[in-house]
């Protein structure tokens, strides 16, 4: 798997893990505490779900950290008039004569429901170094590819980004 993140990521990760430690982990080794404490576990329904919310933040705690290991950092600077990491752009797709806003991001963040495409998706390498007024190429596979024109960039941050639950 490629793992590029900026330092913003990796702090927003290392961020969820101390928070997963210290507290999540805290309250739900006092869930399963409490819930063993109500008798037999063969049909303790409280206890199953402890223990599964329990396994799940651990779960996550392993996943982050895997992520920030085997993690290249990468710079989100880019030349105001080309399109990087952080930017939002304006796309015309030829083929559906129609305007759409993506904002790029690393993978760790990108939601496609809310516009946030991936800098390693079809769409996301395509664009990227682009300026505007640009007709660019997306290849999705050998069989498919549209051309997009890049009609704005936006330079944004990614302060109120959110990182992917998985």
């Amino acid at each position: 798997m490629y793992n590029e993140l900026t330092k913003n990521d990796i702090k927003k990760m290392e961020e969820e893990i101390e928070h997963r430690i210290h507290v999540v982990r805290k309250e739900a080794l006092e869930d399963v505490k409490t819930a063993r404490a109500h008798g037999d576990l063969s049909e303790n329904f409280e206890y199953h779900a402890a223990k599964r919310e329990k396994n799940r933040n651990e779960s996550r705690i392993r996943y982050l950290q895997k992520m920030i290991k085997t993690a290249t950092v990468i710079s989100d600077d880019s030349a105001a008039d080309e399109v990087g990491i952080n930017n939002t752009v304006d796309l015309y797709f030829e083929d559906d004569d129609c305007i759409e806003t993506y904002k790029i991001v690393t993978t760790i963040r990108s939601d496609s429901l809310e516009g946030y495409v991936s800098i390693e998706s079809p769409l996301g390498k395509a664009v990227l170094g682009h300026k505007v007024g640009d007709r660019v190429l997306v290849e999705v596979n050998s069989n498919v590819q549209y051309y997009v024109e890049i009609k704005s960039i936006v330079n944004s941050d990614d302060s109120e980004d959110k990182i992917q639950s998985y």
